[in-house]
């Protein structure tokens, strides 16, 4: 449910995102998954993509799928914390079409940060935490 989230980001459909069938395709809402988790560590939490001495890698990622949308929809982005841990995030997404309250997916991308470095696994930094900390549901 749309309650269930902590951020949303409206994200617009592309002609391109359409597939042969008419809908927009699996492959993109992998997509939509990136940029608002991105979106959101670079503009909400804080983190230097640039300097930052961590990083998060995507170690894992899932989406299951319910209905489908089409381009010129645009989708909202519900996007949540499932699972915080040392090094580890589980970022959990739904997507609903603008105006509407039925999900039409719900995925997770779990990211472990890392030395820039090294790429060894590091504590998640402390002002990335805290700002997860406020995404976390129970």
């Amino acid at each position: 449910m749309r309650e269930d989230y902590r951020h949303w980001q409206r994200i617009p459909t592309r002609w391109a995102d359409n597939d042969v069938y008419g809908h927009v395709n699996n492959v993109v809402h992998y997509a939509f998954m990136d940029t608002v988790i991105n979106t959101w560590l670079i503009t909400v939490a804080g983190l230097d993509i640039h300097d930052g001495l961590a990083i998060g890698l995507c170690v894992e990622s899932h989406c299951d799928y319910r209905a489908s949308i089409a381009f010129p929809e645009a989708v909202d982005a519900g996007l949540r914390v499932g699972k915080l841990g040392r090094s580890s995030v589980r970022y959990e997404v739904g997507f609903y079409p603008e105006h509407r309250d039925a999900v039409v997916a719900e995925g997770h991308f779990v990211h472990v940060f890392v030395d820039r470095a090294t790429r060894e696994p590091v504590e998640i930094p402390a002002g990335l935490r805290t700002a997860m900390e406020g995404l976390v549901v129970a």
